[in-house]
C-alpha cells in the first residue's frame, strides 16, 4: 500500500504592515528633515556662545523727576514726573534712552518786575551713554532744544510766537552720583549751556539778554526701574 502523506493544514502567511512601511518611512524623511533644519541653528547658536556674541538689550523704563538752575535768572525748574526709557546692552554697556518730560513752568524776576514762562524741553535725538558693568556708573549725553511759551512779564501776556526756541540744542552731559544702581534709580547731575534763542518776535532780545548762558545745572532723580509696559515701541 501506498502511504499517502496527509495534507496538513497551511499556517496563514504573515501579513507583511504593508501600511506601515510607507508610514516609517516617511517618518523617517521628516526627521531627517528637521535635523537637517535644527542642525545649523545648533551650530550657529553654538558659535554665538564661544564667540561671547551679545545677549539682546536689557531694556528698562525709570520714572523721573528733576530739577534744573537757571544761572542766567537764578531761578529753578521743577521737572517732571516724566519717563527715562532706556536700552542697555550689558556686554559692552552702550545704552540709548528717550526722555519724555511735560512742560515745566517756571517764574523768576528781571529788574523786580515778576516774569512767568513755561519751558518745553524737546529731545532731537536719543540719548546716548555708558554704563560700567563693573561698578553701576552711568554717564549720558542728550541733545535738548528749549522752547519758550506763554511768557508773562509784570503779569501782562508778552507774544513770543511758535516758534521762540534755542538756535541749537543744548547738550547735557550727566554722571550717575554715588549710589546709584541700575535697578533701583539713583541720581544723575551736571552742568550745561543754553544756547540763544530765536524766533520770540519783540521778545527776543530780552530773552536773550536773561537766560542764555553757561553754568546751568540739571539734576535727574530716577526712581526704581520696571520693564517696559510697551516692548515694541520702547
Amino acid at each position: 500500500m501506498r502511504r499517502t502523506l496527509s495534507a496538513s493544514p497551511r499556517r496563514p502567511a504573515a501579513r507583511r504592515p504593508a501600511a506601515r512601511r510607507p508610514a516609517a518611512r516617511r517618518a523617517t524623511v521628516a526627521v531627517a528633515a528637521v535635523l537637517g533644519c535644527v542642525a545649523p541653528a545648533l551650530a550657529a547658536g553654538a558659535a554665538h556662545a564661544e564667540s561671547g556674541a551679545a545677549a539682546a538689550p536689557v531694556r528698562l523704563d525709570y520714572p523721573i523727576t528733576g530739577t534744573t538752575h537757571l544761572a542766567g535768572t537764578d531761578s529753578d525748574l521743577a521737572l517732571g514726573p516724566g519717563t527715562l526709557k532706556t536700552s542697555t546692552d550689558m556686554t559692552t554697556g552702550a545704552l540709548t534712552a528717550q526722555t519724555r518730560l511735560p512742560d515745566a513752568p517756571g517764574s523768576f524776576k528781571a529788574l523786580g518786575i515778576p516774569v512767568t514762562v513755561t519751558t518745553e524741553f524737546i529731545e532731537e535725538e536719543p540719548t546716548t551713554g555708558t554704563l560700567d558693568v563693573r561698578t553701576g556708573e552711568v554717564s549720558t549725553t542728550s541733545h535738548l532744544t528749549l522752547r519758550l511759551k506763554h511768557l508773562k512779564i509784570g503779569g501782562i501776556p508778552t507774544p513770543v510766537g511758535p516758534y521762540c526756541k534755542t538756535k541749537t540744542p543744548a547738550v547735557i552731559d550727566l554722571d550717575s552720583e554715588p549710589g546709584f544702581n541700575v535697578f533701583k534709580g539713583g541720581k544723575l547731575s551736571g552742568t550745561y549751556t543754553i544756547p540763544k534763542f530765536e524766533h520770540c518776535l519783540l521778545a527776543t532780545p530780552v530773552i536773550n539778554s536773561m537766560v542764555p548762558g553757561d553754568g546751568n545745572t540739571l539734576t535727574l532723580t530716577l526712581d526704581q526701574a520696571s520693564a517696559p509696559t510697551d516692548p515694541a515701541t520702547s
